[in-house]
């Protein structure tokens, strides 16, 4: 078997010779001390991407097998982005910055997490109708020739590929702010359900017109980071009302195409919205953040069964403290790898705390366990 035929054979719960070694990339902060530590060098750290050569290269260096987070497809965002442009510079050096989302975020030349939103240009109708929906329309080149005509490489592939479905719900959240979507929600709900409508119908084309050209496919795979340590970020009753039909129509097309397996990439503590999603045809959660809510998917498969996967759930800050820590996580992941249908992977990407001779530590005591 190769990573690819044996990742799907335990995520539909058949014979497999050993389990995969898998991550979900790094920090840019993190392969940048690497290089500085002498570990790689410094055009590796720089050339890094998920699924691309550097990403290979690093593989074979640490001893993970591949990064989950190969995904392939149709352009479901803003297109074009709003150019960047520094508005406003403080006297203490940090800027008020337009992104490429239109949202007004706080930089600081030091900080390494998300920087705080200030303002948003999507506020109500006129926003969305002046500035937003012309950035939404389908057109042949939001698909790269590639999804519909595979390369050879892709073709030969020993790794699994995904096909990117797009963000129903988190990318909306982007333009709006967690504030403006609460808002919006309460006070104009018409307007936020055209948007979700307008960025699904724009998913959907996408999908369609990939499949059409190409079903050659291991997976499929929705983003959409809505919830936070406490819960969602929208009402569930929202979300399934809302949003869950819009799954619902691009998973059936998946699933007549022959992919079974969808996953979907949402950070925080997801337990209120996974029955939405598996009542919509996403049966893979990732990557089942444990953060200080434990996330597993042990309680997930008592409560929903086996039509529940998972890919994920390793707890990657024990990267920061010592090989100790790592056999303790390592030994919590047994029984859940005993379930089936689950590949463990760190919960997130590496962050600039994880020390690398712990990286290569986990790797090869995973390849020695469950090998």
């Amino acid at each position: 078997m190769n990573n690819r035929t044996r990742s799907l054979a335990i995520l539909n719960y058949q014979e497999y010779d050993r389990l995969p070694i898998v991550h979900f990339g790094y920090w840019n902060e993190l392969l940048e001390k690497w290089a500085q530590e002498g570990h790689i060098s410094m055009e590796l750290a720089k050339s890094w991407g998920d699924g691309n050569d550097a990403d290979k290269e690093l593989d074979k260096i640490i001893g993970f097998d591949f990064n989950w987070y190969s995904v392939h497809g149709g352009n479901a965002n803003l297109k074009p982005h709003f150019e960047r442009k520094v508005i406003q510079v403080n006297p203490d050096g940090s800027r008020h910055v337009q992104d490429h989302n239109g949202a007004t975020v706080l930089e600081k030349d030091e900080a390494g997490s998300i920087p705080a939103e200030i303002a948003h240009l999507l506020k109500d109708r006129a926003s969305w109708e002046e500035l937003y929906l012309p950035k939404l329309q389908w057109a042949p080149d939001r698909i790269p020739s590639t999804a519909l005509h595979p390369t050879e490489a892709m073709r030969n592939r020993q790794t699994p590929l995904g096909l990117w479905c797009g963000s129903l719900l988190g990318e909306i959240r982007n333009w709006l702010g967690v504030v403006g979507l609460s808002y919006m929600m309460a006070d104009d709900p018409d307007l936020l359900e055209e948007i979700i409508q307008t960025v699904a119908d724009l998913s959907y084309k996408n999908v369609e017109t990939i499949l059409a050209h190409n079903t050659d496919w291991d997976f499929a795979h929705f983003w959409e980071d809505i919830s936070f340590k406490n819960g969602p970020l929208v009402s569930p009753r929202f979300f399934r009302r809302v949003v869950g039909p819009h799954y619902k129509r691009i998973t059936e097309l998946v699933n007549a195409a022959g992919i079974n397996i969808i996953s979907l990439d949402s950070d925080g503590c997801i337990d209120k919205l996974v029955p939405i999603w598996l009542e919509n045809g996403v049966n893979t959660m990732f990557p089942i953040e444990v953060g200080t809510w434990h996330a597993s998917v042990a309680p997930w498969r008592e409560q929903y069964g086996k039509e529940l996967r998972g890919v994920g759930g390793m707890n990657k800050v024990v990267f920061a403290y010592d090989h100790a820590r790592i056999d303790e996580e390592i030994e919590r992941l047994k029984p859940l790898v005993e379930l089936g249908g689950y590949i463990p992977c760190p919960d997130h990407r590496l962050p600039p705390d994880a020390k690398w001779e712990n990286v290569q530590y986990y790797c090869e005591r995973m390849h020695q366990i469950f090998g």
